[in-house]
């Protein structure tokens, strides 16, 4: 069976698994890179180094672009041109959403299909189904390519428009580095008082796992922007979050993360919401305080 030709710009750790998994199984693949001396080992793998970028997606139907940032992307693209009209760009590199679909606009301009895309997961993984990859964009472009996509790892169209993967991508990276943040805190708050935190670290996981499997509840919540008592009110939370923000004070922690939370209870119950659950912070979190009798629920 004839493979689909595809084209890889960008031969860093992520683009070299990329092109890699790709001359696995079995396609033909052009590779490109901004700076020479990259792409020996596929080279001797059997893929081909264009000299130009220009040449390397014109090689293809198919570029996958896996770049630094995106003003990077538009410096490859600025040299690529009109060179794209007629085929599909799958962008692999983080950005944010308007970046997204600025760059799909110039796709859209020179005649090219275009579709955004994250990689959640390290480069060993490419080519594996826990590699998993967020794409979007037209939805005909991601079916045309599906079979090729899905040799990369596990894939996920969100939607057609180009903004959601980076919007995705950013939103999970945040949920990482603010859940770990806050596990980090516990930490400090137990070591900070003398105890064991390997002991804790037991039933710390335990408290994370009711986040996790509340996941699905918490943003039917969010978007029906009802926000039911759960455990307890917010009225109940405020006193327990005060008591937290005075142990991390007593033991010199920094108190400013609870003195935030602390803040946003506050605000909320004085709008008179204080007989709802903790959800309803989300209201707080987005400066979008809406009375629900006033406010249809999101659709």
């Amino acid at each position: 069976m004839n493979e689909t030709p595809v084209t890889v710009l960008g031969l860093g750790a992520m683009g070299t698994a990329l092109a890699r998994a790709l001359l696995d199984h079995g396609h033909p693949v052009t590779v490109w890179n901004r700076s020479p001396g990259k792409g020996d080992d596929l080279v001797e793998r059997g893929a081909r180094r264009a000299a130009t970028a220009a040449q390397a997606v014109t090689a293809s139907p198919l570029t996958v672009v896996c770049v630094t940032d995106y003003p990077a992307v538009w410096k490859v693209l600025g040299a690529v041109g009109d060179a794209v009209a007629g085929r599909t760009l799958v962008n692999l590199t983080t950005g944010t959403p308007a970046q997204a679909r600025d760059t799909a606009a110039w796709a859209g301009e020179h005649g090219a299909r275009y579709l955004d895309g994250v990689v959640q997961a390290s480069p060993e993984l490419v080519g594996t189904p826990d590699a998993v990859f967020l794409h979007s964009g037209p939805r005909q472009a991601f079916e045309t390519h599906r079979a090729v996509l899905d040799r990369l790892g596990t894939v996920h169209h969100l939607g057609d428009d180009p903004g959601l993967s980076c919007l995705y991508d950013l939103a999970l990276l945040g949920l990482w580095y603010e859940a770990e943040a806050a596990y980090l805190n516990a930490l400090a708050t137990v070591r900070a008082s003398g105890a064991d935190v390997e002991a804790f670290a037991a039933f710390a996981g335990g408290q994370i796992g009711h986040v996790a499997q509340a996941a699905p509840d918490t943003a039917h919540q969010v978007r029906e922007r009802r926000y039911p008592v759960g455990p307890a009110p917010l009225s109940v939370h405020l006193p327990v979050v005060g008591r937290l923000r005075d142990l991390r004070a007593a033991t010199g922690m920094d108190t400013e993360p609870v003195d935030r939370l602390y803040a946003m209870i506050e605000r909320r119950i004085a709008r008179g919401h204080g007989a709802e659950g903790f959800t309803g912070l989300i209201e707080e979190l987005t400066g979008q305080e809406a009375e629900r009798r006033n406010v249809a629920p999101a659709r």
